[in-house]
């Protein structure tokens, strides 16, 4: 028997989750795009595509990323932590730290 893991979230991130699998679940509706054929292009099981629509965190980002790409969404991907505003500022703290201005 294998041991599956799965991921444990926070309520604001499964919250999250589930935005992102209401938008793939809108995105696929606006392409005329059944479960069927979705799992045709991606090689997915319906279960798995039902989960996706509901934002699961136990489908692989993998998984996610093969429906983004049928959608012609995949590119949306590289957007994800592109602007690191919080980034930036404890870089800007450390670079600042023992300079006067």
């Amino acid at each position: 028997m294998t041991d599956k893991r799965k991921a444990t979230l926070f309520p604001k991130h499964e919250k999250q989750l589930a935005q992102l699998g209401e938008n793939i679940r809108l995105a696929a509706k606006r392409r005329k795009l059944t479960q069927t054929q979705i799992s045709e292009r991606t090689g997915l099981s319906k279960p798995t595509l039902r989960k996706i629509d509901r934002g699961d965190g136990s489908v692989s980002i993998g998984h996610y990323m093969l429906v983004l790409s049928v959608l012609g969404l995949s590119a949306d991907m590289t957007k994800v932590a592109a602007d690191d505003e919080l980034g930036r500022k404890l870089q800007d703290i450390e670079l600042l730290k023992g300079k006067a201005l």
